[in-house]
């Protein structure tokens, strides 16, 4: 074997090791990221032409859409503060939030998200059977109590009837929050949560096969809390994690 065979290998067998220690999760375009920052030389079209090659393919997700919006109710609804401003300069000034469905064999699932625009982390969510306010108010809390934010944060989300309750406005209000919610039917006001769980469904629940609730709970923490916001690199963050990101902002203003 001659030194191109032996470094084609190399840079093949290194290109596998990425893509299953990211659970089949990254194309071409992060995993040549990945290499150069190893001090691989490398194109994306090489990487693509080996990946295919080997049988190397990133998840696909099937589409289908459960309804999770229920917008005919008589609550208040809050002006479109953002107004698709999805631009901000420190983390804990906007957070964006939604509900999407989660197929499992033992009885569907919810999940409710909460994301941190500036960083992209994933700062609070919810697994629950049941698309309540008490499972909105769970990810609310589990984010505040985690992050700690200070007064005056943006907090945005669809006009969903959990959203509009009397019991989430209050806590808001207790948490020094403001309101903001989409305009009626359009899905590009909260585009930023809708992008986050479009890749949870690409690259996670339509790859895996959720037999129980049980399974179900532990996969997703094991998705967000340990992949998505601390290995999961992104091009909009320069090709860090989440917590990378937020990570290195502390470190700049300290």
């Amino acid at each position: 074997m001659n030194s191109y065979q032996k470094r084609r290998a190399a840079l093949l067998a290194r290109i596998t090791f990425i893509f299953h220690d990211h659970f089949g999760r990254y194309g071409s375009p992060k995993i040549t990221e990945t290499l150069q920052r190893e001090g691989w030389t490398v194109s994306e079209r090489l990487v693509g032409k080996l990946m295919k090659g080997a049988g190397l393919r990133s998840c696909v997700s099937r589409k289908f859409r459960v309804q999770t919006t229920d917008s005919k109710h008589d609550s208040p609804i809050a002006p479109n503060v953002l107004n698709q401003n999805f631009q901000t300069t420190a983390p804990n000034k906007v957070w964006v939030t939604d509900i999407t469905y989660i197929p499992c064999r033992q009885g569907r699932l919810y999940l409710a998200s909460v994301l941190d625009i500036y960083t992209r982390k994933i700062v609070g969510w919810k697994l629950g059977d049941r698309m309540t306010t008490d499972l909105v108010l769970a990810a609310l809390d589990q984010a505040y109590e985690a992050q700690k934010p200070p007064k005056g944060l943006l907090h945005h989300s669809d006009r969903g009837s959990q959203y509009a309750s009397e019991e989430y406005r209050a806590r808001l209000k207790k948490y020094h929050m403001r309101a903001s919610m989409s305009r009626k039917g359009n899905c590009y006001d909260n585009a930023c949560i809708e992008s986050f769980h479009s890749v949870l469904k690409k690259e996670f629940i339509y790859c895996t096969r959720f037999l129980t609730k049980a399974q179900a709970q532990q996969d997703m923490f094991e998705y967000i809390e340990l992949f998505y916001n601390r290995k999961r690199i992104h091009g909009s963050l320069g090709y860090l994690s989440p917590v990378q990101y937020e990570e290195n902002y502390y470190k700049e203003v300290s």
